[in-house]
């Protein structure tokens, strides 16, 4: 490496030790001088120590041959022993056990050193991120004094889903007609799993109104349906109020038509004056009702407790997304059935289980195998059915209020978006 590359490569080593140090000595700063075994001058050090390490390991062939690998090993290994010393008698003095200042300096010396030997940009990220977490320490203590069994038995499931599962699941379709994505499937499994999730984190941590609005907003980015099915689940259960967990859905549902128009506008920006009008009237239609929703009694919307008793059921999920798998056969069934027709009809019914998957096929066949109007009218009608699909849940799993709440949202969305949809064909065909 050349001059100017070597001193860059230095100073990301001396900034990663200063950065940690900094909030070493800063977590230290009332201690007596002396007292700690390092603070911001000896993470300074550490890191620059890595540097040096690092360079002398370059000199001698890189980090890959033996003797570069041996030196920097070493050298390594040195300076942790040294600095394991230092903070067992600094341990024994406060009459404590802790490691975070040994495996700090460990971690300051080996970014050091991997800054002479690899990436830089990867070195400042490690070193922005290992001093957001030693930042973070009262605030992760206590959100790890505060967890449940439920919440980290759920985490710890959605994890083994996401990290474990699916990478060993076949990602080519299986079945007739094209067949299920068992792959895909099992996202959608994931989906409802983590809108579950992230519904029960927001409204512990955020509050009834807050945190529902957060979760409907965040979890209609992957599936209002997903966001349908948990609010609806925890209305049954009486675990709040019905009026803010349709309100919920009602945001989820606007971000679900936004998202469309999106995926249209990507695909296919010839249908957006076909398809727009009627997804932005219902956006705001339903987006309106949540505000409504939310508001209209002020605050005394949330003087009712929210109490969630589990971040989501397993089993539940996963039936629900693998009778969601059996729509989507049957959707495309109908349409190679009847052809034109049947794809109109056949995007209505896969529409129950995926909207973004209509939206992306039928943007893709116009105009050469589907008219603008006939894919327009298909992702309409997949949109359409999706929103039926939130009155069948709230009226089968939620009941009572909620089921009445969501009905109302459903029909505002319909009305709306009905207008705009009759004007502009009419205009259209003008």
């Amino acid at each position: 490496m050349d001059f100017q590359d070597l001193i860059a490569r230095f100073a990301v080593a001396l900034g990663v030790g200063l950065l940690v140090g900094l909030e070493r000595g800063w977590r230290t700063r009332e201690e007596i001088s002396g007292s700690r075994t390092a603070g911001i001058r000896t993470f300074a050090l550490s890191g620059l120590l890595g540097g040096v390490a690092g360079a002398l390991g370059q000199a001698v062939g890189g980090a890959s041959s033996a003797g570069g690998g041996v030196l920097v090993g070493l050298a390594f290994t040195v300076y942790a022993a040294v600095m394991a010393v230092f903070c067992l008698e600094e341990n024994r003095a406060d009459k404590r056990f802790s490691a975070t200042t040994l495996v700090a300096a460990m971690l300051t010396f080996a970014l050091g050193a991997y800054a002479l030997l690899g990436d830089m940009h990867t070195t400042a990220a490690l070193a922005v991120i290992a001093t957001a977490i030693l930042a973070l320490r009262e605030k992760l203590h206590g959100w790890v004094a505060n967890i449940t069994w439920p919440e980290l038995r759920s985490g710890l499931v959605l994890l083994a889903m996401t990290f474990i599962a699916l990478p060993i699941l076949p990602n080519d379709p299986i079945g007739p007609y094209g067949g299920v994505n068992l792959r895909e499937v099992w996202l959608i499994a994931i989906v409802l799993a983590g809108v579950s999730f992230v519904g029960y984190a927001a409204v512990k941590y955020f509050g009834p109104r807050r945190g529902l609005l957060l979760a409907g907003a965040a979890g209609g980015l992957a599936s209002s349906t997903a966001v349908t099915v948990s609010n609806a689940r925890r209305a049954a259960a009486r675990e709040g109020e019905p009026r803010l967990l349709a309100a919920g859905v009602a945001l989820a549902s606007a971000v679900m038509f936004l998202r469309v128009l999106v995926i249209v506008a990507v695909m296919n920006a010839a249908l957006l004056v076909l398809v727009a009008p009627t997804l932005v009237a219902a956006a705001l239609a339903a987006a309106g009702f949540a505000v409504v929703a939310v508001y209209a009694r002020g605050a005394g919307s949330d003087q009712q407790d929210v109490k969630f008793r589990n971040p989501f059921s397993f089993w539940s999920v996963v039936g629900l997304a693998v009778s969601l798998g059996v729509i989507i056969v049957a959707g495309r069934a109908l349409g190679e059935a009847f052809g034109g027709t049947g794809a109109i009809i056949g995007a209505a019914i896969v529409g129950l289980a995926d909207v973004d998957a209509v939206a992306i096929s039928m943007a893709r066949l116009a105009p050469q195998t589907l008219s603008n109007r006939n894919a327009a009218l298909a992702i309409l009608a997949a949109v359409a059915t999706d929103t039926i699909s939130k009155i069948g849940i709230g009226a089968a799993i939620g009941r009572g209020a909620f089921a009445l709440e969501i009905t109302a949202m459903a029909l505002a969305c319909f009305v709306f978006g009905g207008i705009a949809l009759w004007l502009t064909f009419a205009f259209a065909a003008s």
